[in-house]
């Protein structure tokens, strides 16, 4: 019997259309856009102001968009699951609402929180279902309303995030493509340094919790910066050498849009050109579980079928990790 890899078979986006420029955040905390642009390389984030309007909104108008584009009706899905820092609320799952908003109703669902790092490891989930055998149509949908957790007071953390929502549709196949290799990666002693205060069962929301603003992003900068830098760069050489990977043969870089910093660095390391690197940083900011699908759907028509591909990423937890992927199909079709 062929071996079955799992392979991404389309990709959509959404980002709301407010642009929150750098100009417009400097009339609300002590910032330039000059400072922004050295130390993190954003110019704008997109925001969804939309009232009554979250996390699974986004996510819904990305799987919507992919299941027209990809021809797949909703009966035909059998997964869903949803990476996000940023869920509607508590319970139900994020990805329960975005299937009943989308009308997939054949699918099992849940969230997965391993922060920016959410997309990759929900890749990893779901090719393992699709890798069995059993499942045959499974969407992941990195899906943040960041703009929900941040606090535009904090000059550290408001220029960083922003909201978006990307999708993928993951199919079975026996060709040389899709899901080849992965390393994923956690470390708890990084919760000291990225997490939310208050929220959750040991903190919970009450009127002091609120008036001391810990109900937002808490980020000790340098230590996150360099952890990323180390991490990013090593697991994703160590994917290329794995797998006989040169800077010649990549053809493309997709990291998690943090800091262009890091992004440099992480390439820097790994010796290729910045026109192998997918970046758009500089568009929409660190939406988190949404920056690496956002990425390929941008690149989507430039994709080739056989192009080999890595994503790397960092986030809160701390967590961390690469994938090495051969893509499935020429993107302009």
């Amino acid at each position: 019997m062929s071996k079955i890899n799992a392979t991404i078979t389309g990709v959509a986006g959404y980002v709301p259309d407010y642009k929150l420029t750098n100009d417009e955040l400097a009339q609300m905390v002590d910032t330039s856009d000059e400072w922004i642009m050295t130390r993190i390389g954003i110019k704008e984030r997109r925001i969804l102001k939309e009232k009554g309007k979250g996390t699974s909104d986004l996510g819904a108008a990305a799987v919507k968009a992919l299941l027209e584009k990809t021809n797949t009706h909703p009966d035909e899905i059998e997964l869903l699951i949803t990476p996000t820092v940023t869920p509607d609320m508590q319970f139900p799952a994020t990805a329960n609402i975005i299937s009943d908003k989308v009308g997939i109703k054949n699918a099992f669902s849940f969230d997965i929180n391993a922060g920016c790092s959410g997309f990759l490891y929900g890749l990893e989930t779901i090719s393992k279902f699709i890798e069995s055998g059993k499942y045959k149509k499974a969407i992941l949908v990195g899906a943040e309303k960041m703009s929900s957790i941040v606090d535009y007071q904090d000059r550290s953390t408001s220029p960083i995030f922003g909201d978006g929502a990307g999708a993928v549709l993951i199919e079975p196949t026996t060709e040389d493509v899709g899901i080849i290799d992965s390393e994923l990666h956690s470390d708890g002693v990084g919760r000291a340094y990225l997490h939310q205060k208050a929220g959750g069962s040991v903190k919970p929301a009450s009127h002091e919790t609120v008036d001391a603003h810990e109900h937002f992003i808490y980020q000790e900068g340098q230590p996150v910066f360099k952890w990323a830098v180390s991490k990013m760069a090593d697991v994703s050489v160590k994917t290329m050498e794995r797998n006989g990977i040169t800077p010649e043969t990549l053809t493309w870089l997709v990291p998690h849009q943090a800091n262009m910093r890091i992004i440099e660095a992480t390439a820097k390391r790994m010796g290729i050109e910045k026109e192998q690197v997918m970046i758009n940083i500089q568009r929409y900011g660190n939406t988190t579980s949404a920056t690496l699908p956002l990425c390929l759907w941008e690149w989507e028509d430039k994709l080739k079928k056989g192009d080999n591909i890595i994503l790397v990423t960092f986030g809160a937890g701390f967590t961390w990790g690469s994938m090495y992927i051969k893509w499935g199909y020429d993107g302009k079709q």
